[in-house]
């Protein structure tokens, strides 16, 4: 009996080791993935129009080892040199300037993108399982979504980005099922992107029409006024000049309303006083001004001198306001 119990404990043992064998094979073949990111490059975004932009990029994890092995695979995206508040919040930056963005899996930015390593971020890394080809390689495309917010009219118009590198771009992989936990992927394997996006110097104005009301007889001068709106981007210099009208006046207070071929003198003023005419040529009679990404209000003054009254009927003339910055 001795003998037949040494017997069965080392057959027993036998079978211990190849099973132990057949279990650490795949663990022990070399895998290796790299992973690289496109960059996201925002583009243009006008503040001032206070509407948001979309952006992606493509992160591609390729790998090589055991064929038809399955690799576990976790992307991780840090804050970035640009920092930011959480996964979708991040901030773009150039010197004291800020411009606030995220980075999501979808396309609705619903699901925020972040990173194990970055707790603070408040969202998980995006993971997949890549199972390998006869030949021993994979390899899987995602895209990045991103988004710029709207509601940033006074950001500064530059150009705005974020580097990611090290512990705020990459993987991390294993011969286990990313849906264990990332944690549990101890290789890991880094890259480097860039987030960008530029604000151009952007102006836009709106008008309100001028209406003089109804005058019986032009004895004596009537004046009336209406407002420009300008939003132009924070910090930019701007004029707003306004031209001669349907007659083609060449002096700010002599411009022409018409009803057919009647006419009715006026001018259009800078100031309460009737003293600044508005016209057109830049550093002469134009309004000036430096935007503040909102809107501003400026004013209008017209004013119709005494002249000789013509025939009564509506009177009109079209002004064009040009913005140059």
């Amino acid at each position: 009996m001795p003998i037949g119990s040494r017997v069965l404990a080392l057959c027993l043992w036998g079978m211990l080791i190849a099973a132990g064998s057949l279990l650490a094979s795949p663990r022990a073949a070399a895998q290796s993935c790299s992973l690289n990111i496109t960059p996201l490059v925002f583009g243009d975004v006008d503040v001032t129009a206070n509407a948001q932009v979309n952006g992606t990029a493509t992160a591609t994890v390729s790998c090589t080892g055991s064929a038809l092995l399955p690799v576990g695979v976790c992307i991780e995206l840090g804050p970035g040199t640009g920092g930011g508040a959480s996964a979708a919040n991040r901030t773009l930056t150039n010197g004291v300037n800020q411009l606030h963005y995220g980075l999501f899996s979808d396309a609705a930015a619903s699901v925020p993108w972040g990173s194990g390593a970055w707790p603070a971020g408040g969202a998980s890394a995006v993971g997949f399982n890549l199972t390998l080809s006869v030949s021993g390689t994979g390899s899987r495309s995602v895209t990045i979504y991103g988004r710029v917010y709207s509601g940033q009219a006074t950001a500064a118009p530059v150009t705005y980005s974020s580097s990611f590198a090290g512990t705020d771009a990459r993987i991390r992989y294993g011969l286990l099922s990313f849906l264990l936990g990332c944690e549990l992927l101890t290789v890991v394997q880094s890259t480097s992107f860039t987030v960008s996006a530029n604000v151009p110097a952007t102006c836009r104005v709106t008008t309100s029409d001028l209406n003089f009301g109804s005058v019986g007889v032009l004895a004596a001068p009537q004046d009336a006024f209406t407002t420009l709106a300008p939003t132009c981007t924070n910090g930019t210099a701007y004029q707003i000049g306004l031209n001669g009208g349907l007659s083609g006046a060449t002096n700010p207070t002599t411009r022409r309303m018409t009803k057919g071929a009647e006419t009715i003198t006026y001018g259009l003023y800078r100031d309460v006083a009737r003293s600044q005419p508005f016209g057109s040529t830049l550093g002469l009679d134009t309004l000036t001004g430096i935007g503040s990404g909102l809107a501003q209000t400026s004013h209008v003054y017209g004013r119709v001198p005494a002249q000789a009254t013509p025939s009564p009927g509506p009177y009109a003339d079209t002004i064009q306001a040009t913005v140059t910055y």
